[in-house]
């Protein structure tokens, strides 16, 4: 089949054979900033791909030099004082909720620099593998701002509290090798090797049992944020859901036999 591009909204949706698909950010004019067009058509991506069964694994990455630089501020706005910011980054939060909630394993391949809300599309993915030399800023106290668009929750789960605050509250620039000594980071690459790595990771992924990976990440993401008796009972009744799946037959069966599993996903 080769390679299938789409493009929405200043996302490129690449597939790959294998049920790999790359989400590229291409606003190069922008710095990789995310308008709120955008943001949408990426939530709708995510959620389409919960009940896509070509989508076995997903890439994240961007354009050029950038990565993602957070939500895009229009040139020329000089009225934002009068937005009620309560509710005026709704997409961003949608967006990011569903990228922590798809159910097909994520890839992101940070080639290049991050703020603001990028830090989430970098780090809710499920790996990371980043351009040593890209620089990551949070941003937000720089500009006076708040966190927002859910960075308060989602990355409260992610990193350590006083490396959180670090980062927060000093918002100094740091870089993917940084990140790595903190151990936020999976493989921390040459610049040329940040898509072929995560291309390799997103391979392996698709060729996996797709939905025990889902439930799984489902899993391990509801435990931060519920009690163990919670946690106990979803992980019963997972181990119930996926327990009459072909992969599941098949995990078994190549054990007996001795053989790799050759899962199908489903």
């Amino acid at each position: 089949m080769g390679l299938e591009v789409e493009t929405r909204e200043g996302l490129e949706i690449e597939r790959h054979d294998g049920g790999v698909v790359v989400l590229r950010l291409a606003r190069p004019d922008r710095r990789n900033a995310v308008d709120n067009a955008t943001a949408r058509a990426y939530t709708q991506f995510l959620i389409d791909a919960n009940v896509d069964s070509s989508v076995r694994s997903i890439v994240l990455t961007g354009t050029e030099k950038n990565y993602c630089t957070g939500a895009d501020v229009p040139p020329g706005a000089t009225q934002m004082n009068t937005l009620d910011y309560r509710y005026a980054t709704e997409d961003y939060r949608s967006w990011f909720k569903a990228l922590w909630e798809v159910e097909k394993p994520v890839v992101s391949a940070v080639n290049g620099n991050v703020a603001g809300a990028g830090w989430m599309l970098a780090l809710l993915a499920d790996l990371v593998v980043a351009n040593s030399d890209a620089r990551w800023t949070h941003v937000f106290s720089r500009r006076g701002m708040v966190p927002h668009a859910g960075d308060p929750y989602f990355l409260s789960k992610i990193i350590p509290f006083h490396r959180l605050n670090e980062i927060a509250l000093l918002s100094d620039t740091l870089t993917s090798a940084d990140l790595d000594k903190w151990g936020l980071i999976n493989r921390c690459v040459a610049a040329d090797d940040v898509l072929p790595t995560a291309m390799e990771l997103a391979t392996r992924l698709a060729a996996g049992p797709t939905r025990t990976l889902g439930l799984t990440k489902r899993l391990y993401r509801r435990a931060l944020s519920t009690d163990m008796a919670t946690s106990f009972e979803d992980e019963r009744n997972a181990t119930a859901l996926i327990s009459t799946t072909k992969d599941r037959v098949e995990g078994v069966m190549s054990f007996v036999e001795g053989r790799p599993a050759n899962f199908i996903g489903d």
